[in-house]
């Protein structure tokens, strides 16, 4: 059965700064994929606006709003959703999480790309886009990490039905292309505080170690202050399209994982998945769960200490390939938008018959087509 899907998202035009933007764009154009009609609105803000990467996507309707009080426009959208999704780390989160839940008559999902940052803040109440109180009036909370802490959802915050989504890739951008390797290991991510001293760890000291290997860092707001060995390469920002060159440029590609997804573990970067699917192998710091997404010294390294990651480097061309196709076997079998597309359609079937709010839409916010209006 199709829907109509709308989503308040964090981005979906600019992935400049936040890995919230490749994530939504592989799920809904999954979505959109299976005949789904979809709707995004994202709040605008200067510094997405001037990095905007994805002005007209084909797959879904983009629309933007300046103020909460643009949201009255929208009505019509929501009411008449099958399905309305409100993203984590979206402005004023709670106050538009709030009016959703008024006005929604269809299935009111929350998903949490961020799911252990959010529960390391809720408790302090420094989380800006959610509240306890707003958890179980969600009919579906879809969490970026699995394991454990979907029944921590349920039991602690009473959230009726926490269901894991983790991110994915698509597969059909996400390949590898022609390009000569020009790298030995690359980093591709936002500079963040506290997965600096992983990357330090794991690519800068054994950039210092072995000045003969050639390193790569992409990604913004690194600290003008980072000591860079002469042997490691910094590449401002990379737009997505971008992505699939760069890692078919590197020899390995390396993974390092925020403190907070380590300490909650079963939260797979986005990272893990654009590479193999690229045909690049891959080295990660270890965290729990991992062994669920690939097996370790089969389909992905992982390395704790920096004489690891040059270990592993230095493989032979052979060991590295075999790696590498073991791994885009696992991603192109486990881990695409389309099986994320797949999971969230079975997770809001199963939910359907106790949670839906109304089955009634207002036909007020439908078009003669029975599609969304636009915006």
């Amino acid at each position: 059965m199709t829907m109509k899907i709308l989503v308040f998202g964090l981005s979906l035009s600019s992935s400049w700064g936040n890995g919230h933007a490749t994530t939504w764009r592989a799920l809904l154009g999954a979505l959109a994929d299976r005949g789904h009609d979809i709707v995004f609105l994202e709040r605008t803000r200067p510094w997405y606006a001037r990095h905007r990467d994805l002005k007209d996507p084909d797959w879904c309707r983009l629309a933007f709003y300046e103020e909460l009080s643009d949201l009255e426009q929208f009505v019509p959208l929501v009411a008449g959703a099958d399905v309305v999704i409100v993203g984590s780390y979206v402005p004023d989160g709670v106050d538009v999480a709030e009016w959703v839940q008024r006005t929604a008559s269809g299935t009111v999902a929350f998903y949490d790309i961020d799911t252990p940052v959010t529960l390391a803040r809720l408790p302090a109440g420094a989380c800006e886009y959610l509240t306890p109180e707003l958890i179980p009036q969600f009919d579906l909370y879809l969490s970026f990490t699995g394991g454990p802490t979907l029944r921590f959802i349920e039991e602690v915050y009473g959230a009726p039905a926490a269901r894991v989504l983790h991110c994915s890739v698509d597969e059909t951008r996400y390949r590898k292309t022609p390009a000569a390797r020009r790298w030995h290991l690359g980093y591709l991510g936002t500079y963040s505080v506290d997965r600096q001293p992983a990357l330090e760890r794991l690519l800068i000291e054994p950039a210092r170690q072995a000045p003969d290997l050639r390193f790569v860092v992409a990604g913004p707001q690194y600290p003008d202050d980072i000591d860079w060995p002469r042997n490691v390469e910094r590449i401002e920002y990379l737009p997505p399209t971008a992505h699939p060159q760069f890692y078919s440029s590197l020899c390995w590609a390396l993974n390092v994982t925020r403190a907070e997804m380590i300490a909650a573990g079963h939260s797979p970067s986005v990272r893990l998945f654009e590479a193999g699917a690229c045909g690049t192998p891959i080295i990660t710091d270890e965290w729990p769960g991992l062994g669920e997404v690939f097996e370790p010294s089969k389909e992905i390294v992982v390395a704790r200490t920096s004489e690891d990651v040059l270990s592993a480097v230095r493989w032979s061309e052979d060991d590295r390939l075999q790696m590498a196709n073991a791994g885009r076997r696992r991603v192109l079998g486990e881990h695409t938008a389309h099986h994320r597309a797949r999971e969230l359609e079975a997770n809001l079937a199963e939910i359907a018959p106790a949670r839906a709010r109304d089955t009634r839409r207002r036909s007020a916010g439908l078009s003669e087509t029975g599609r969304f209006p636009h915006p």
